[in-house]
């Protein structure tokens, strides 16, 4: 029994968003104080490389002729600052044009992410872990192939394209006419065919990557329970296939650019031979000098170097209209539980209690209950324990203690105040603790246990760990608070990482502590000596504990049994819990040995 498992409430399905392309590019808006001088650059750059070509041309040509130097010093100084300007502008253009696309994406990034926190957990589980992993990473990361490889090449092919043929309307009017409308066909019929192509294409490989993700997830995580089961083949062979699948669509996306390049190279040369053959006719009729002759075909032939990245980026403009449909799924998904729009403050002082009065919670709205008229009380500073089998609704009661989903009907309390009225981060400081799924980092133990209070002393780690009878076990590691931890606690045996766990929860020193199945997985010798070490941790704070186990808790203030949803029964605990002396006896007859196990 997890949280996301048994607390889980579907999602509803989001609201399709017309023109979800348009939407990303509004996140990206802004932005453009820093894109802006990126784009400028770019379109400078073409634009310089396509003027020093054709400012060449009419030197080369009109040298020719020996005129006096004075009459083409000018055209001298202009191809010397346009070699240097190209080279100049084109470094600005990488520099500033990645500085602001990778600040943009930045802090999209962060707005996916904020978008996605009120969806955990009770949301989450609509999407896969590889999916939503894919979308985080993957699909945040098509917003910068839309500005770098979408949008300010396009760009810059246009300014080119436009000032080639202005210029060469200027020269030759039916030699612009020809030139812009070829120059039309490579720039917008050209990708615009590729875009079409690549539409199906480009959902396939989305699918089939965030299919890939979820796969590999799978394969990494349960690698040895894969092993344990012989299906390690089976696995291995379905990843290949997905593998196997993404290659034959990335083929097939080449084929389409590679092509959609070919023509463009066609009509370049289709313009540059049309063009000349115009400028000869009009030259020989004596109405074109032989320098705006040179000019005119060079100037053919490098207009369309602006517009050979424009197949490429049809196809990575398709990719993107995909991935901005999958991120305005994740963002318009809406979550379990909303705030309120003036959420009433909780006391800040003193212990609170919690009441709890005919709670009645579904997982879907057309589905049974999983909670169906509960009512408890946890009274401040009082320990609680509530045991139940797996499926019981243990989980979902946490999970509307902690505003993760929402009730139906009845009311919960804390410090007098409805929880429908408080905000969910008011809450969760209010109420939380050691869930059963909770996870270890990939860091340090120092890391891990300044995740619940990030301004927490070496004193304060010290104690937490002392409470939770872990500090000799720290203090005897060769790093000490900087060891790693490993992945989800690998290095540490059960007992240390549900220490742990417990040193982090009693850290964030919360008003009512939620502590659920603390023990699961450990031996029974392990088991009650943590059991004891937690017991003696939280007294004389508002504890709800919740297990499956009654061994060991004969010291509890009251004992709740929770079947299918329904409070069963309520023992009172036979002695109180403040005769502190024979408590922890109670839960362990056996000496136990100092430190962690």
């Amino acid at each position: 029994m997890t949280l996301h498992a048994d607390a889980g409430v579907a999602a509803s399905a989001p609201v399709r968003t017309p023109r979800p392309t348009l939407r990303l590019l509004r996140h990206l808006l802004p932005y453009w104080r820093r894109l802006l001088p990126g784009a400028l650059a770019s379109a400078g750059s073409e634009l310089a490389a396509a003027a020093l070509m054709a400012t060449a041309a009419w030197l080369i040509t009109r040298a020719a002729e020996q005129p006096p130097l004075a009459s083409v010093s000018l055209a001298i100084v202009a191809v010397r600052a346009l070699a240097l300007g190209r080279g100049a502008l084109r470094y600005a253009d990488r520099l500033l044009g990645h500085d602001g696309v990778l600040r943009a994406v930045a802090g999209f990034r962060t707005q996916v992410y904020e978008a996605l926190v009120p969806l955990a957990p009770a949301g989450t589980p609509a999407f896969r872990s590889g999916d939503l992993l894919t979308r985080l990473v993957d699909d945040v990361d098509a917003a910068q192939n839309l500005l770098l490889r979408v949008l300010i090449p396009a760009a810059a092919a246009c300014t080119v394209a436009v000032s080639a043929t202005t210029l060469t309307a200027a020269l030759l009017p039916q030699a612009g006419l020809l030139l812009g409308l070829l120059l039309a066909v490579a720039g917008l019929l050209v990708p615009a065919l590729v875009l079409t192509l690549s539409r199906r294409t480009s959902r396939a490989e989305s699918t089939a990557r965030a299919e890939l993700a979820a796969l590999t997830l799978d394969l990494t995580q349960g690698a040895a329970d894969l092993a344990a089961c012989g299906a390690r083949g089976r696995a291995h062979e379905r990843t290949s296939r997905a593998s196997a699948q993404i290659a034959a669509l990335e083929r097939r996306a080449a084929w389409t650019t590679s092509l959609a390049s070919t023509s463009v190279l066609l009509l370049q040369a289709a313009a540059t031979v049309g063009v000349t053959w115009l400028a000869l006719r009009a030259h020989a009729a004596g109405e074109l000098p032989a320098v705006h002759l040179t000019v005119l075909a060079v100037l053919a032939l490098v207009s369309f170097e602006a517009l050979t990245p424009l197949p490429a980026a049809a196809r990575h403009l398709a990719q993107v209209r995909v991935s901005a449909r999958r991120l305005a799924d994740l963002l318009d998904t809406p979550p379990p539980v909303t705030d309120p729009p003036a959420p009433r403050p909780l006391p800040a002082h003193g212990p609170l209690g919690v009441d709890i009065t005919d709670l009645r919670v579904r997982h879907r709205p057309e589905g049974p209950p999983a909670l169906d008229g509960v009512s408890l009380r946890l009274p401040p500073g009082r320990l609680t324990v509530l045991l139940g089998a797996s499926g019981s609704g243990k989980s979902t009661l946490i999970a509307a203690l902690m505003r993760f989903v929402p009730y139906e009907a009845g009311s919960i309390r804390i410090g007098g105040r409805e929880l429908r009225d408080c905000a969910g981060a008011d809450v969760r400081r209010a109420i939380t603790g050691m869930t059963q799924d909770a996870h270890v980092f990939h860091t340090t133990i120092r890391a891990n246990l300044l995740l619940a209070r990030p301004d927490a002393t070496g004193g304060d780690l010290h104690e937490a760990a002392r409470r939770a009878q872990l500090l000799d076990w720290i203090e005897s590691l060769p790093d000490r608070w900087n060891t790693l931890v490993g992945e989800n606690g690998s290095t540490m045996s059960g007992g240390q990482r549900r220490r742990l766990l417990l040193a982090r929860a009693l850290l964030a020193d919360p008003p009512v502590l939620v502590l659920d199945e603390p023990t699961e997985g450990l031996d029974p010798e392990t088991s009650t000596a943590v059991l004891a070490d937690i017991l003696r941790a939280t007294d004389g704070r508002t504890t709800l504990l919740i297990t499956h186990d009654a061994s060991g808790l004969t010291s509890a203030d009251q004992i709740l049994t929770l079947d299918h949803g329904r409070i069963r029964s309520l023992t009172p605990a036979p002695r109180h819990r403040q005769d502190q002396d024979e408590r922890p006896r109670a839960v362990s007859a056996r000496p136990r040995a100092r430190g962690p196990l």
